[in-house]
């Protein structure tokens, strides 16, 4: 079972946090010092197939944030396989729920917009949506 991603500053793929923007970047080192083997981004575009997964808007961090939503590595597979699924079907605004969280998300972007818990879903209406999926 994967262990789930809690109570992190969660960063868009892609985006890495080098610290203050001050600091020097530390020169590329050769031999025994430098990291053996591939990146957690590789690995996990290899273990996706290939596929990108979703970036998250300020706003879709804020709500994961604010409600407690914990995303293992399992369920941000998951939502990127459902993603690539309705841009597959052509979509452009899409709900994808996993594990009892909705993800709306702007597909045409691949961005998740906001993010709602079960416990949520009641007070909501999801609106400019074309497609709903299962992932």
């Amino acid at each position: 079972m994967s262990a789930p991603i809690a109570n992190v500053a969660l960063t868009p793929p892609g985006v890495l946090d080098a610290g203050p923007a001050s600091a020097p970047a530390a020169p590329a080192t050769s031999g025994a010092t430098a990291a053996a083997g591939p990146g957690f981004a590789q690995l996990l575009s290899q273990r996706l197939g290939g596929l990108e997964p979703p970036q998250f808007s300020r706003h879709a961090l804020e709500r994961l944030r604010q409600r407690g939503i914990e995303l293992s590595a399992n369920a941000l597979g998951r939502l990127t396989q459902g993603v690539a699924r309705a841009a597959g079907k052509g979509s452009r605004d899409s709900v994808v729920f996993v594990d009892g969280t909705a993800f709306v998300v702007s597909v045409a972007n691949n961005t998740v917009v906001t993010a709602v818990g079960a416990e949520h879903m009641r007070e909501h209406v999801f609106t400019n949506i074309d497609s709903a999926v299962i992932a």
